[in-house]
C-alpha cells in the first residue's frame, strides 16, 4: 500500500524527517506516536504530497505520490480544520465532498445516518457554518467527510485531541470497524498512547524525524511506550530500529 524510500525533509538546515525505508501493507492499522516536533505531521504531509521532500519518494500502490493522481481516488485524510471549507454548513460540505465522489444526496444521507451516534446531535441541522463549530465538532466533520469517500487508505492526524470521551470511544469503534470489517488501511497519529494502542495493530515511534521503533501491538506495548516517554529518553538518528513482526 505505502512504501517510503530514503525520504528526507530539511527545514532551515535541520533534518526534520529522515526515513530510509518504511512499508505499510494493505489492511494494516498503524499508530504513529512521538513528542512534539518528532516529525509526525511532516511525514503525513509528505505521504499526501502536501509538501515535497528534499530527497526520496513515497509510493502509494506503486504510484509516486509526487507525480501521479490515481492514489487520490482511494485516499482520505483529515489533518486539521484547514482541510475544511469553513464558510459552508456541514451539510453543504458533505454534499460537496459526496459530489466529488459521484454520490448523490440520498447516498450521502445514508452514510451520514450511520454516523448519528458519532455526531451526537451536534453537527447536522444546526444552521451553523463550519467556522462557528468547536474544534471538536470540526474534527467530527472532517472524519465524517473522510468516511463519505469510502477510502482504501484513511489518515488522521491527532483525531482524539479535541473531542470528548464519548466521541473518542465512538471514533475508536469506527476506526476498528473500517479496518477489520472493511479492510481499510488506517494511519493514525496521536499523543494519547491508550487510544493508539487500542486502535492500532502496529506502532511506529518517531523521534527527531527518525522512526526508532516499529513494533507489533501486544499486551505490553502500552507499558513499553509509557516507560519510554516517562524516562524522557534521548535518541539520535543513529539508533537502530527495533522491529517485531506479527506471528
Amino acid at each position: 500500500m505505502i512504501e517510503i524510500k530514503n525520504l528526507k525533509k530539511v527545514y532551515a538546515g535541520a533534518t526534520v524527517v529522515n526515513v530510509p525505508q518504511l512499508e505499510i501493507k494493505k489492511g494494516e492499522s498503524i499508530g504513529l506516536v512521538g513528542n512534539n516536533g518528532a516529525g509526525k505531521t511532516t511525514l503525513f504531509r509528505m505521504i499526501l504530497d502536501l509538501i515535497r521532500p528534499e530527497s526520496g519518494e513515497v509510493l502509494s500502490n506503486g504510484y509516486n505520490v509526487a507525480g501521479a493522481e490515481a492514489w487520490k481516488n482511494y485516499t482520505a485524510s483529515y489533518l486539521d480544520e484547514g482541510f475544511l471549507i469553513d464558510y459552508l454548513t456541514p451539510e453543504e460540505y458533505f454534499y460537496f465532498i459526496g459530489g466529488l465522489h459521484q454520490q448523490n444526496r440520498a447516498q450521502v444521507d445514508e452514510t451520514l445516518l450511520g454516523l448519528t451516534d458519532f455526531f451526537n446531535g451536534e453537527i447536522l441541522k444546526k444552521g451553523k457554518y463550519i467556522r462557528d463549530l468547536s474544534k471538536g465538532n470540526q474534527c467530527k466533520v472532517g472524519v465524517g467527510s473522510c468516511l463519505l469517500q469510502k477510502p482504501e487508505l484513511l489518515m488522521l492526524d491527532e483525531p482524539f485531541a479535541n473531542i470528548d470521551p464519548s466521541t473518542q470511544f465512538r471514533l475508536k469503534n469506527i476506526l476498528k470497524t473500517e479496518n477489520k470489517n472493511n479492510g481499510v488501511t488506517t494511519i493514525v497519529s496521536s499523543h494519547d498512547l491508550n487510544h493508539v494502542t487500542d486502535v492500532c495493530d502496529r506502532i511506529l515511534l518517531m523521534e527527531k524525524g527518525v522512526i526508532i521503533k516499529d513494533i507489533a501491538t501486544s499486551s505490553s506495548t502500552l507499558s513499553e511506550l509509557e516507560e519510554y516517554f516517562g524516562v524522557g529518553q534521548i535518541v539520535t538518528p543513529e539508533i537502530k530500529v527495533d522491529k517485531e513482526e506479527n506471528h
